[in-house]
């Protein structure tokens, strides 16, 4: 195809989703021809299905400590330019009444399709071109310019952001193609893996916990250096919850996570003063957990060791054992539930290689990488959204 028969852009963005919009609309009202390409039929469908139906669109708390990459302080100055109350702002100049649900997490009142409008205003306003569904062929670098081969035509332009998400939720779109254009132009990508995902158990716990699916307890989980507490819940197949879910992130291959049953509670100094109770063990429990939780916890703990009779009767080397694995639960999960089952990507296009202020690859001008697809992993509660419209406002500010 001749150069003369390709579609000329300033910007092209590869990506319908949260920081392609952000991104699109923002270079779009600086005065820049955008074309936003999604090989999905369906934009935003991310934002869609997220907090229920109504998005939570942000953490009023979100900072630098909310995430994980490679590089700790990448994230630093995105956020610092464009954060929570920034993006709060412009939801409500677009009249979305939204609610604080906790620690920060807002959602929208109504739905999250008020975020998808919202977005696509934007992008309208700012006389954004669309092509969707529109699938990405190649693309290649010509002396300055990208050239970008689609299932509906060639295009071209100076920038090119790709904003192409992780591997979660493949049903809806998913696809490695991010990190294909990063290793295509030299740029590292951290190996990718499901965040914020429940945890897998083997056979022999779920034939000891398996039937407590659906039982929630309040816990504090750690692994690694992650520390969190919210509520534990057990499945058919493992472990989630909002807890599990964020220690996840922490979580590599063949690590113990640790739960703390009792958490700022001194569990073998409370067993130690009911030492005169008739009750056993999981009766004590019980007056502090979920009973069912309590009877199958007490009937597995210490490999068959007596704990069904009056707590009277265990000696102190006993309890002592006991009290410490109430604050100090240890399992082995098995694996993760996969992509299929996670809320993010941990990993991507490697942030070492890209700058902060702009999201462009260092060694490639004007290519650059927002959103999911770049080693930026937000905790659970909003902070994925906000890290979405940071760095897709800091690309769009100068692609």
């Amino acid at each position: 195809m001749t150069a003369a028969r390709i579609a000329s852009y300033d910007v092209i963005v590869i990506g319908a989703g949260a920081a392609g919009m952000m991104c699109a609309a923002q270079a779009g009202q600086r005065g820049r021809r955008v074309l936003l390409i999604e090989h999905y039929p369906v934009i935003g469908e991310k934002i869609r299905i997220s907090g229920g139906g109504r998005c939570n669109f942000t953490n009023i708390h979100s900072d630098a400590t909310n995430f994980l990459s490679q590089s700790r302080d990448f994230c630093r100055s995105a956020l610092a330019r464009y954060g929570p109350r920034d993006f709060l702002a412009l939801v409500e100049r677009h009249g979305i009444a939204w609610h604080e649900k906790k620690l920060g997490q807002l959602f929208c009142d109504d739905s999250a399709l008020q975020i998808i409008a919202m977005l696509r205003a934007e992008c309208e306003r700012a006389t954004v071109e669309w092509r969707v569904p529109c699938a990405v062929e190649t693309v290649k670098r010509e002396s300055d310019v990208f050239v970008v081969a689609t299932s509906r035509g060639a295009v071209r332009a100076a920038s090119l952001v790709v904003a192409t998400g992780g591997l979660t939720v493949p049903k809806i779109g998913a696809t490695p193609l991010g990190y294909r254009i990063a290793e295509q132009f030299g740029v590292g990508v951290v190996p990718p893996r499901p965040a914020l995902v429940p945890l897998a158990l083997d056979p022999t716990a779920l034939e000891r916990y398996g039937d407590l699916s659906g039982v929630s307890i309040d816990a504090e989980v750690s692994c690694n250096g992650g520390r969190f507490r919210e509520n534990l819940l057990f499945t058919h197949r493992g472990l989630s919850g909002p807890a599990i879910l964020q220690v996840s992130s922490y979580w590599n291959g063949g690590d113990m996570i640790h739960v703390d049953l009792l958490p700022g509670f001194d569990a073998h100094a409370w067993l130690a003063s009911e030492r005169d109770a008739s009750a056993s063990v999981a009766g004590l429990l019980a007056q502090r957990l979920p009973h069912r939780f309590a009877q199958q916890w007490s009937r597995q703990w210490g490999s068959g060791q007596q704990t069904s009779g009056p707590i009277r009767s265990l000696g102190e080397k006993h309890l002592s054992e006991i009290g410490a694995a109430l604050n100090d639960w240890s399992m082995l999960p098995s694996g993760t539930l996969g992509y299929n089952k996670a809320e993010v990507t941990l990993g991507g296009v490697d942030t070492r290689q890209l700058s902060s202020k702009t999201m462009a690859a260092e060694r490639v001008p004007g290519l650059y990488f927002i959103g999911e697809v770049v080693d930026v992993t937000g905790h659970l509660g909003g902070h994925n959204f906000q890290w979405a419209w940071s760095s897709g406002f800091a690309a769009g500010q100068v692609a």
